[in-house]
């Protein structure tokens, strides 16, 4: 008689195949916290103690009338270690009575041809790859396995709600930390349109607000532009109640006054000024002279 496979080895087996085929069908790991997948395992690992016991039973019957030498020869094949055993099977070779079995009844230039059988190392794989693959299929067309649209949403997502978590906690620019970064200037744009354009229209050429791509200003609180525009726009204007401090009331963090206030400062000092024959409001406020 053969030697049998383990059981705890087949359990081993089972427990992985089921772990890929949920993986595959469920495209993540939370089945692991599913009683589905636990009442699976529990019911595979019965059947395989089942089988295991039944397998048993069989070899028991068959040891009884097996004459006194097979049931040596059946003992000392029980003593010989499981994985040693397969090892040389997967890689055995014909004996000559074998070999000559084989034979096929031609040849050429006194080579004979031999009907050898493929290695069970190799037939393994290739029946092991044969079952993934139809497994894969049918996860493929059946279900959103392995969709490079699904996988990019779902990492998009995630990106997103990591930088909303860092965000979250980043530390924020301050009227001392605060300076002009041409790489906000984008962003800063984007920000101005949704917070600042209804009063200061398009491109900051001025409506309700002023315009703020000329050099006149009616709050001048600090030395610098870059400065003065921040202070505006975190503590708002004491000359002009209409215009929000956008910072003390926590409608921008200072990371948004930021970006903001470098796109008022890149209109201002690297863009033409808005003349009122362009549709610019007129000048308000006082010249400034403003430090580098």
């Amino acid at each position: 008689m053969k030697q049998r496979t383990p059981v705890i080895l087949i359990i081993a087996v089972i427990l992985a195949i089921l772990f890929v085929l949920y993986y595959m069908f469920v495209q993540s790991t939370s089945f692991l916290s599913s009683p589905y997948f636990w009442g699976t395992v529990v019911i595979s690992v019965i059947l395989a103690l089942i089988h295991n016991a039944l397998g048993d039973l069989i070899e028991n019957n068959i040891y009884k009338d097996l004459t006194k030498e097979a049931k040596a020869e059946y003992l000392e094949n029980r003593k010989k270690p499981y994985f040693k055993t397969l090892w040389k099977s997967a890689f055995a070779k014909q004996s000559a009575k074998e070999e000559k079995d084989i034979l096929i009844d031609h040849g050429f230039d006194g080579i004979m041809e031999l009907d050898n059988q493929l290695p069970r190392w190799w037939l393994g794989l290739f029946w092991f790859g044969v079952t993934y693959c139809i497994v894969y299929m049918l996860a493929f067309f059946f279900t959103d396995f392995a969709d490079p649209i699904k996988e990019y949403d779902e990492e998009y997502k995630a990106q997103i709600a990591s930088v909303e978590d860092y965000l979250k906690t980043a530390p924020q620019a301050t009227q001392e930390s605060a300076l002009y970064n041409a790489d906000y200037v984008a962003e800063g744009e984007e920000i101005f349109k949704t917070s600042c354009v209804s009063c200061h229209m398009d491109g900051g050429k001025g409506g309700i607000g002023p315009n703020l791509t000329d050099n006149h200003w009616i709050n001048q609180p600090e030395q610098t532009l870059f400065k003065n525009i921040f202070h505006i726009v975190w503590n708002g204007s004491p000359n002009n109640p209409t215009m929000v401090a956008f910072g003390g009331t926590g409608q921008l963090t200072g990371n948004d006054i930021e970006k903001v206030s470098s796109y008022i400062y890149h209109i201002n000092q690297e863009q033409k000024p808005i003349t009122v024959s362009e549709g610019g409001a007129a000048p308000q406020g006082t010249e400034a002279n403003w430090q580098q």
